[in-house]
């Protein structure tokens, strides 16, 4: 019996069913004593094997994704963003925008969470099982400049095309030169009406030509932007930095009564 035991747990392993192969005894051991039909015994089974797989690939990938670490729904205060934000970001939880190859652009000045609610989404979009890798326009652009000069760059575009959404966090910082700019439309352009990007920027539309400099490719790329997008107009949205700065400030008031620590004013 022992022997059969291993010899159905090693071919377990071999068809890389390891759930089962660790907990067939103890479900076998449960379902006799609560005389489960063999299809339940089955199901159970499978159950298990289904819900440790699913839970290594979304382990897979969050580690791949590059998201920054805690910037999760739960982290983030959506009180602090108007209803008509709240509303707009509920349909995106289910990942069905990434169907159509919709985009995602939150637009806001710094501090209005734009690259927490682009993570945010992004976890939120793992969850659904979907693929997503996060990364600073500068950075970005600059691997793929990396990649265009060792004659590379459709390589680079195929590794990023496996990706079902492209996170691409402040694109308006950035001014970039004509190599750069050339890269970075590349990227839009190779993914419009295909796959989906999240793009978060500090500049409204009609300043993108501060990054492509040419009117025309300025146009071409917000063309392909807004087209078949959600837009987030974070615009009015207060700095969440700086109301975190101005409650820690009244807090030390409250305490001590004039910003001073409590064991220095004592003193």
């Amino acid at each position: 019996m022992i022997h059969e035991r291993e010899e159905l747990r090693n071919r377990l392993r071999d068809l890389n069913l390891t759930s089962i192969a660790e907990e067939f005894e103890a479900v076998a051991l449960r379902a006799a004593a609560e005389s489960l039909s063999h299809e339940a015994f089955l199901a159970e089974l499978v159950r298990l094997e289904h819900a440790a797989k699913r839970s290594r690939r979304l382990d897979r990938l969050r580690k791949q994704s590059g998201l920054l670490i805690g910037k999760t729904f739960e982290s983030l205060e959506l009180s602090a963003f108007s209803p008509k934000i709240r509303q707009q970001l509920e349909p995106l939880w289910s990942g069905t925008f990434l169907d159509d190859a919709r985009n995602v652009i939150a637009v806001g000045r710094p501090g209005s969470g734009k690259t927490h609610l682009a993570c945010a989404l992004g976890y939120r979009l793992i969850e659904e099982g979907v693929s997503v890798t996060f990364s600073s326009a500068v950075a970005l652009t600059q691997r793929l400049l990396a990649a265009k000069r060792d004659l590379r760059l459709p390589q680079e575009m195929l590794k990023l095309d496996r990706f079902a959404c492209l996170i691409l966090d402040d694109i308006g910082y950035v001014q970039h030169d004509r190599e750069e700019m050339e890269v970075l439309f590349t990227l839009l352009a190779e993914r419009y009406e295909r796959r989906s990007l999240i793009i978060t920027t500090n500049l409204v539309f009609s300043e993108w030509d501060q990054i492509f400099k040419n009117p025309m490719t300025t146009l071409a790329a917000v063309d392909r932007v807004v087209h078949h997008s959600t837009i987030l107009d974070l615009t009015d949205t207060e700095s969440f930095r700086a109301k975190a700065a101005v409650a820690a400030k009244a807090k030390r008031i409250a305490v001590t009564g004039n910003g001073v620590p409590a064991s220095v004013a004592v003193e």
